[in-house]
């Protein structure tokens, strides 16, 4: 004889409760037709720069802000005047001859000097010489270190080495570089007289600034190692406010000893600064930003003139916790009105000496190679 088995007998099947349910398994709302994916390079496909570079985009954390600093820049260098609705171009473009399709985006690049006694500055030189960028803004040791390695090397050296070390060998550190003393004195030597020429056309009605110190300098290191020396050439303005904050500084002092009386004007420059961002529309106005400090509050000061710029990229370890300028991201300065509240500005939180080779290979140098 079969046993019935009662419904009272029978065991209960575990049930998770519905409040857990509702707190770990949420259920997801659709996401939009096309969101990005997140999905590596493959190196199955070959050790390949532009693709790696392409798939930054989609891999997730800084490599994806990269990988969109890449397209902002993309961006500034292929807008044309052409592509906007109202498309006349200004008397000034109007007396040159250009067209619409041939009037592009002004580009300000600043960079900090540390970057220039870095293998960046070959980068750098690399966009002036080929009249990638309009305007340059950079500390007093991102011009002397240029003008010094074309008379001395700049050595590889360590994070870790002992400055009371390298004080009695006449060694400077600059991060894990070496900068000898001999190289200031081989500066000296070589400033001394331009100096002096400064101040003797000073005293026939010549008005020094920063800017055209800078583009005299360019113009006696007569080098093409030099991005000053390509500035100079291609008639490029680089602003300096701080020129005296360096080794430059330094001989200005040392020249009021010898042949006293040179002098630069700081506010002619300040007006010819902002007018550069003033004056460019109807161009559109991007900005790339290796660092901090002056030339990224400068560069960005002179953008308010216009409303904002119209691109923005930066490139920075510096954080916003500290309330800095250097630190600060993008939307700060869309509150200012130095970048335009409709851009899409890109921060990227990394070193520029690895970073800013990499936007370089997939925008400025592929540009190049097009043309």
């Amino acid at each position: 004889m079969q046993s019935v088995v009662l419904a009272s007998d029978t065991p209960e099947q575990p049930v998770v409760p519905a409040s857990l349910q509702q707190a770990v398994l949420q259920p997801s709302a659709s996401l939009a037709e096309g969101t990005q994916t997140i999905r590596g390079w493959d190196f199955n496909n070959g050790a390949n720069l532009d693709g790696i570079m392409t798939s930054m985009l989609c891999t997730g954390c800084q490599a994806s802000a990269l990988g969109q600093a890449c397209a902002e820049v993309n961006r500034m260098l292929s807008w044309r005047l052409s592509q906007e609705p109202q498309s006349a171009p200004s008397d000034q473009h109007q007396e040159s001859g250009l067209t619409p399709a041939n009037i592009r985006c002004k580009i300000f690049l600043g960079y900090t000097s540390n970057l220039v006694s870095a293998g960046v500055r070959e980068h750098i030189r690399y966009l002036v010489q080929h009249r990638m960028v309009d305007v340059l803004c950079t500390t007093a040791g991102g011009i002397e270190e240029d003008f010094i390695k074309c008379m001395a090397p700049t050595y590889a050296g360590d994070f870790q080495l002992r400055g009371k070390d390298l004080r009695a060998q006449g060694l400077n550190r600059v991060g894990n570089m070496l900068v000898p003393n001999s190289n200031y004195c081989a500066f000296e030597d070589w400033i001394m007289p331009i100096l002096d020429a400064m101040l003797l056309e000073q005293k026939q009605g010549t008005l020094w600034t920063p800017s055209k110190m800078i583009h005299r300098l360019g113009k006696e290191i007569n080098h093409p190692d030099s991005i000053y020396y390509w500035a100079y050439k291609h008639n490029i303005p680089v602003y300096c406010p701080a020129l005296t904050d360096g080794s430059l500084g330094d001989m200005l002092y040392f020249h009021t000893f010898k042949n006293p009386g040179l002098v630069l004007d700081i506010v002619s420059d300040i007006r010819s600064m902002n007018d550069e961002a003033m004056k460019a529309p109807p161009r559109k106005t991007g900005v790339i930003i290796l660092g901090g400090g002056l030339p990224k509050h400068h560069i960005c000061n002179a953008n308010l003139m216009k409303n904002g710029a119209d691109f923005a990229v930066y490139v920075s370890t510096a954080q916003e916790y500290d309330g800095s300028d250097s630190g600060a991201r993008p939307d700060e300065a869309v509150s200012w009105g130095k970048i335009r509240a409709d851009a899409k500005p890109v921060k990227v939180y990394g070193d520029a000496t690895i970073l800013f080779p990499l936007i370089i290979s997939q925008t400025f140098a592929k540009q190049q190679a097009n043309q």
